[in-house]
């Protein structure tokens, strides 16, 4: 069986998760083809992350007139299908109110994907994120293209789904993938509740081979991992530093990341006075976050919005409490057993939750980070993921259309 891997951009810095999936299938046998719409240059700093560029197949880099090519020969060879998916085609348009071009774009992919995944040999398409590359994957399928499935993750997508015609992509689909309950429960209230048979949950999950546990040290360092952006809630950082600042005094809080709201939070650093305290340190390697995470008291991700982050998962893996807020699926995997979670958006609460970290004796910190590993183990090793979801790609791939 040969699954292909279809993804808007590819490899990404936030998208890591995407990548140790892809490896644990190829562990269990199953061969990936990777596909991307599009490459985005310097976003990847992980030598692991670089090594897929070569190995991707990019449909719209450069490839226009293949693209062109691709459509006049489907109209040649197969026009019923063609005209099968322009229905689904206007319902996605429709949906999105606008952005004919786009669309447009979006057919053209599906053509040219449609018949290079046939010249490929693939059975199945699978896709993250219910956004462009799911459109492509459900047109390629109408018009007589492989079976494919998709795995939602939110926030994103599941707050522009009233655009993104997610009826028509789980109709279409032979499953979809939601990574907690709670995401499973927003894909059945966007579609219909008969789609809950065909939603199966299957965990974002880490290679527990490149995380050893470890005791937390016993400095007063927390390390905030993510895109620098609204949804990430860095902003409210500074201010909690202030005002822990004088109780302790060696406090320090390291963000890992960039972003958008890169100004919006040097600028709450200079507001607050705790430039000394507060360093944005930007993107770094995986090895990297780990260490800056093994050397940290504890994780600090005050989100507003999310899936569930994988930095949550790795600081677990390597026993570290975290410090994060009541949003999606967060509560699904944090409790007070292994750190702290607050509302989401409460400076109070956050600075009082970094307050209880801080404080915590060196055995609770440990009991906590020991109760957070567990709960990687038990439900997000990637190689029993994989092989949840190797068991749904062999249950939905469809004989190759002749």
């Amino acid at each position: 069986m040969t699954i292909a891997y279809l993804l808007n951009t590819y490899p990404l810095i936030s998208t890591t998760f995407i990548r140790r999936e892809i490896e644990a299938l190829e562990r269990a046998g199953v061969a990936v083809r990777r596909y991307a719409l599009r490459g985005r240059g310097g976003e990847a700093v992980d030598p692991a992350d670089i090594a897929e560029k070569p190995r991707t197949h990019y449909i719209l880099e450069g490839n226009a007139p293949r693209l062109l090519l691709a459509l006049l020969a489907e109209i040649a060879t197969n026009p019923a299908g063609l005209a099968r998916a322009l229905g689904p085609w206007f319902a996605l348009l429709r949906a999105a109110r606008g952005g004919v071009v786009r669309h447009v774009a979006y057919l053209l992919e599906a053509v040219y994907f449609r018949r290079r995944a046939r010249a490929d040999g693939v059975d199945h398409v699978h896709v993250h994120f219910m956004t462009n590359a799911a459109a492509v994957a459900m047109l390629a399928r109408v018009m007589g293209g492989p079976s494919y499935s998709v795995t939602c993750h939110g926030p994103d997508e599941l707050t522009d789904a009233p655009l993104l015609d997610f009826p028509a992509k789980i109709g279409h689909a032979a499953f979809i993938v939601a990574i907690t309950h709670f995401c499973k429960s927003q894909l059945v209230r966007f579609s219909s509740i008969a789609a809950a048979e065909k939603i199966h949950i299957v965990h974002c999950a880490l290679d527990l081979t490149d995380f050893e546990a470890s005791p937390p040290p016993g400095n007063r360092t927390f390390v905030c991992v993510g895109r620098l952006c609204p949804q990430k809630g860095q902003a409210q950082i500074p201010a909690a530093v202030a005002a822990l600042r004088n109780d302790y005094p060696d406090l320090e809080a390291l963000l890992i990341g960039d972003g958008e709201s890169r100004a919006e939070v040097e600028a709450e650093i200079e507001r607050c006075g705790v430039g000394d305290r507060v360093r944005i340190l930007g993107w770094k390697a995986n090895p990297e976050v780990r260490e800056a995470m093994r050397n940290a008291r504890a994780l600090l991700l005050p989100s507003f919005a999310e899936g569930l982050p994988v930095v949550i998962m790795e600081a677990m893996a390597l026993g570290r409490p975290v410090i994060s807020t009541y949003i999606a699926g967060i509560p699904e995997l944090l409790d007070r057993e292994c750190g702290w979670i607050v509302p989401a958006g409460s400076q109070a609460a956050l600075t009082e939750a970094m307050r209880g970290a801080l404080a915590a004796s060196p055995q609770d910190l440990e009991v906590m980070g020991a109760e957070g590993r567990r709960r990687i183990e038990c439900g997000h090793d990637v190689d029993i993921e994989a092989a949840r979801l190797k068991a749904l790609f062999d249950g939905a791939a469809a004989p190759r259309p002749l």
